[in-house]
């Protein structure tokens, strides 16, 4: 993985929907298919909806440390950060000898967490592959461990109805032949030739994908180097779908990601799914589009003994619930250690995620995005349709203490109400003029995350809500209730906040819906957090303010600013929008916007 630091400065400001594999190179009959046989090869990828990234190499053996000192990166990037040449980290191989490796065991866990295909790393940045290759002694054949992790993994997933995947690792600090070299790596040739290399590259995955059963897909990476272009990436994709046609392949076997974005937008577009790193689309990508949010459970994704900044359980389920509301998937990491054990703070995560989603895993699995426009503020939303049925799943984070849970802008009765974890609980609704309340028990059956069932005939009705004028004129415009828009901007929710934040990329923006029936002048206040000097605009009812922040102690040290007044002349639906100023930009955390009428003096 490259560093998330790095990728956040680079990130493109640019988005657009991932082309269909059609849509990328003219002359190939595994990309000319029709849309039918598009989604029939994407069938099994959108209906899993979570997956297990493993990553697990050479680095694996370090732990993050070299000659004592740790390092500050990543423990797949030790050998590139420390810069630690080919001869000094050739040492690691003979130490390399993972006994205590169980693929069944690894297999058991992923699927007990309802996870549904697994995607391990067979060759990562350091050019290791993780499998006796044919073509290369720098493989796992010269450790003592002389087994096929690869081939127990096929096995054991075959007997568990996992689907097995591969990442593999365009980019490659060993081979003496890959371009730019690394002015550290001592086993460069004196006339390196990529050509070579590709041709080397392109018979490890012939083997990946001969030797091992089918698999479900490649994931590339280490693709953002000017080595890689579009034309190799499609010439790839080419292929590697010419030996198996029914592979799906990710957006990294092309040049361009748009950063920790992760989806590729103009011409130049290979692949067939967009890859967020360490992030999670405000919106997600609209109809059509198959993207996947790839995350860390700490800070690495190779083992790292000193990382133990873990997410909690509660984390993790809200993501999974909330990019699988947006119809994205979630490949959640593991880092196994030098001896093949996934670390115990991983495993008793997913234990627990496994255990919620016992009850709750058919609100996630084979669903698409929610309906709604924008969160909800208790929540989410999943949806199946089948026939001419739908089901709304309502993923409740925060079970009302009045036991009225409204959705706002639900405007047809539910044929039937009821609870995911009580299949005997019958729950009664009640429609109105904004939405539709359904009324709870006074107890969460979960206190992560308990699912709501409503089910309808046909499609359920559902429209956009305002914000309404409070009795005395004034409007509170809360982080929750806003649209996000953008490549990382997103509402959060960890750690006991409630704002808009990581709105790291100044092409993001938010905005409001508000119904006004009191028109006049109004002051314009915000909550917000900003440690560094920022500016923005804010755009209602055809004016704009330019606007600065204050200056705040971190990102959770929220202050109350007035940004100025602004005239609403007549009622009815207002939009008010939240945009950068680009030349004075620095990220800020939003709160919440407010307006308050004028008082005329007396």
């Amino acid at each position: 993985m490259k560093h998330l630091i790095i990728t956040l400065l680079t990130l493109a400001a640019c988005l657009g929907p991932q082309a269909r594999a059609a849509d990328t190179v003219g002359d190939n009959p595994y990309l000319n298919e029709t849309p039918a046989q598009h989604d029939a090869r994407m069938k099994w990828f959108r209906e899993a909806r979570f997956g297990m990234f493993i990553h697990w190499g050479l680095y694996s053996q370090a732990a993050g440390k070299w000659d004592g000192k740790a390092t500050s990166g990543a423990g797949e990037w030790m050998m590139n950060d420390m810069q630690i040449p080919d001869s000094q980290y050739a040492k690691l191989v003979p130490q390399f000898n993972p006994v205590k490796f169980d693929a069944r065991a690894w297999v058991q866990l992923a699927k007990s967490a309802g996870m549904k295909y697994i995607v391990i790393t067979t060759k990562h940045h350091e050019g290791f592959a993780m499998y006796p290759s044919a073509l290369t002694d720098w493989c796992l054949k010269s450790t003592p461990f002389q087994r096929d992790p690869l081939k127990e993994l096929s096995v054991a997933c075959q007997e568990a109805g996992i689907k097995l995947c591969f990442y593999h690792s365009i980019m490659d600090w060993h081979h003496p032949d890959y371009l730019p070299h690394k002015p550290w790596n001592d086993q460069a040739n004196a006339n390196p030739d990529f050509e070579r290399y590709v041709t080397f590259m392109k018979g490890q995955l012939k083997e990946l994908l001969t030797n091992y059963g089918p698999i479900g897909l490649l994931w590339f990476d280490g693709n953002w180097e000017n080595s890689w272009n579009y034309e190799r990436g499609a010439d790839l994709y080419k292929y590697i779908r010419g030996i198996q046609p029914d592979l799906i392949v990710n957006n990294r076997v092309g040049q361009d990601r748009n950063g920790i974005a992760g989806t590729t937008s103009g011409q130049e577009r290979v692949g067939d799914y967009g890859t967020p790193e360490q992030t999670i689309p405000a919106n997600g990508f609209g109809p059509g589009v198959d993207w996947e949010t790839c995350m860390t459970m700490n800070d690495t994704w190779g083992f790292k003994t000193d990382d133990q900044n873990w997410k909690s359980t509660q984390t993790l389920i809200h993501n999974l619930v909330d990019i699988a509301s947006k119809g994205g998937n979630y490949l959640l990491n593991v880092g196994p250690t030098g001896e093949g054990l996934i670390p115990d703070a991983s495993i008793e995560r997913l234990k627990e995620i496994g255990r919620w989603m016992e009850v709750n895993g058919e609100a996630i699995h084979a669903t698409t995005a929610s309906p709604f426009d924008r969160q909800l503020p208790w929540g989410r939303c999943t949806r199946k349709v089948e026939g001419d049925s739908t089901t709304l799943y309502l993923h409740v984070f925060d079970w009302p203490a009045d036991g009225k849970l409204f959705v706002p802008g639900l405007m047809s009765a539910a044929q039937s109400a009821g609870l995911l974890a009580d299949a005997n609980a019958t729950l009664k609704t009640e429609t109105g003029e904004r939405g539709t309340t359904v009324y709870l028990p006074p107890t969460a059956p979960d206190g992560i995350s308990s699912t709501v069932v409503l089910k309808f005939a046909g499609t359920p009705e559902i429209v956009a809500v305002p914000i309404f004028q409070q009795d005395d004129g004034s409007v509170v415009l809360p982080a929750r209730e806003a649209r996000l828009h953008g490549a990382t901007i997103q509402y959060e929710t960890t750690g006991g906040r409630d704002n808009i934040g990581y709105w790291l990329n100044p092409a993001d923006w938010a905005d409001w819906d508000l119904a006004v029936k009191q028109p006049g002048k109004f002051t314009v206040t915000a909550q917000i957090a900003a440690p560094a000097l920022t500016s923005f605009e804010l755009s209602v009812a055809g004016q704009t303010l330019r606007c600065g922040a204050p200056v705040t102690a971190n990102y959770d040290a929220f202050e109350t600013v007035a940004l100025g007044n602004v005239e609403i002349s007549a009622a009815g639906k207002v939009t008010l929008s939240l945009h950068a100023l680009k030349g004075g930009w620095q990220p800020m955390n939003v709160k919440s916007v407010g307006l308050k009428p004028v008082t005329a003096n007396p």
